[in-house]
């Protein structure tokens, strides 16, 4: 896919942040770079795609250095992330701009050089580590002052307001050494980095883990900080396990208690944590090992495995089983499936 098509993509699914239009669309990764478009027309793409479309702001390049940035973008629910490189410019939210804007709050964290914000008369200084908590319904400006990399988090205001009522409290400057804000750090760089995590089935608790860890980085206290620890830890413990699992489909003796011993905890909490999800181990386990087996059906890099070959490379020792239980769920068989891919190929 090239440039300009990656950037329509990312367009469609990343919409600009009015109401009702953050929607629960998954998680889906871009990546952006200034190097895959024209030099003329650098400047110009980077003001519609990741401005306009992104942060709702106006662009403006700072020196006169040539103008890049690369940028990758995660869509959860209810959450977009955008992480990468920049070079120095100014993105300005107008009244108007934020009165097009919808009920959205942002946590811009700074990895590496020097930035500025600029929101309700007051300059904050974020320093590399730390962050600044900012809401898109008022005017700002953000600054990046040199080359320097960095998180931006879009939460839908609502869903952080039922965590963190007072929220609005700590909108400025949020110090490096706040131990949520590292944790929410340590946190979105293993989902922007684990491709495990982008499964349907770990979406909506990956997205509650980073949402709780915001939470708790935005002041939440008292039985709201309490439900926070405790879902946050219930989902990363989840989403590890889950995690785990996908790397291991293929093992005949995936079970519940090879997956407790690597976690140090016991098969009947692994069963609880899935049925505090609304599923089962045994019902996870079937539904990826299927989802592994169309996907390598379709992938014409496998087209030298047999059916056969296929069941067992996704952890099926019983083709007979295999070819019913894809059939009840995906409606057809394994063969068909092949046969209607081979044309693409």
């Amino acid at each position: 896919m090239n440039a300009l098509a990656r950037a329509c993509v990312l367009r469609r699914w990343w919409p600009p942040f009015r109401r009702g239009q953050m929607q629960d669309t998954g998680l889906f990764r871009a990546q952006i770079s200034t190097r895959d478009f024209p030099e003329e027309k650098r400047i110009d793409r980077w003001r519609e795609i990741f401005g306009r479309s992104v942060t709702n702001a106006d662009m403006e390049p700072l020196g006169d250095a040539p103008f890049h940035a690369n940028v990758t973008f995660n869509l959860l629910p209810n959450i977009r992330i955008a992480a990468g490189s920049h070079s120095p410019a100014h993105y300005r939210l107008s009244k108007e701009m934020a009165s097009r804007a919808g009920n959205v709050v942002v946590i811009a964290l700074l990895r590496s050089g020097a930035a500025s914000f600029t929101q309700f008369g007051q300059e904050l200084i974020g320093g590399v580590g730390g962050a600044v908590a900012l809401t898109m319904q008022a005017p700002s400006t953000t600054t990046l002052l040199t080359e320097g990399n960095f998180i931006r988090l879009a939460f839908e205001q609502p869903a952080l307001a039922a965590l963190a009522p007072n929220y609005a409290a700590s909108f400025g400057s949020i110090p490096p050494n706040s131990a949520a804000l590292n944790l929410l750090t340590r946190y979105v760089d293993v989902v922007r980095n684990d491709d495990a995590l982008g499964e349907p089935a770990l979406m909506q608790p990956v997205a509650n883990h980073i949402l709780d860890l915001a939470a708790l980085t935005l002041g939440a206290s008292g039985d709201h900080a309490e439900f926070a620890r405790q879902r946050s830890a219930t989902a990363a413990r989840l989403a590890s396990i889950k995690s785990d699992i996908l790397h291991a489909l293929s093992r005949s003796d995936l079970s519940t208690e090879m997956i407790a011993a690597r976690h140090g905890i016991s098969p009947r909490y692994v069963r609880k944590l899935f049925e505090l999800s609304g599923s089962s181990f045994s019902a996870y386990v079937l539904a990826e090992r299927l989802a592994k087996a169309r996907r390598m059906l379709i992938d014409r890099r496998h087209a030298q495995l047999n059916i056969t070959q296929i069941a067992h490379e996704s952890g099926f020792g019983d083709v007979s089983y295999f070819n019913r239980a894809f059939r009840r769920h995906f409606g057809a068989t394994p063969s068909d499936i092949r046969a209607a891919a081979r044309p693409a190929w």
